[in-house]
């Protein structure tokens, strides 16, 4: 039996490299908006209303809804909020490179 490893949980989970990464920056986005409420010692409402959205949004961001935010609206959120967001591109590892084949090849 050969073992596989993974980057992340999303490249294990995920059926493609895009879907992957569009997972692992939705999930950070997530993170880092969680983080600010934290930080800013927000209620949901507070955050809510700083971000734009509803506090039912707000929830379901705490609770990792992943499923329920796309990657403009995160984006959008933390925008609002005043943060900054940067994004580092890097070439696929020669490992991820060889996984994308397989993917394209099935």
């Amino acid at each position: 039996m050969k073992i596989e490893t993974f980057d992340n949980v999303w490249d294990a989970i995920e059926d493609t490299p895009g879907e992957a990464a569009n997972m692992d920056l939705r999930c950070q986005l997530m993170f880092a908006l969680e983080e600010h409420i934290k930080r800013h010692n927000m209620s949901q409402k507070e955050a809510a209303k700083l971000f734009g959205v509803t506090q039912p949004r707000i929830s379901d961001l705490v609770r990792g809804k992943f499923e329920r935010f796309g990657i403009d609206m995160l984006v959008n959120m933390a925008a609002t909020a005043g943060m900054r967001i940067e994004l580092i591109i890097h070439e696929a590892k020669p490992r991820e490179a060889n996984a994308q084949k397989k993917t394209a090849a099935r």
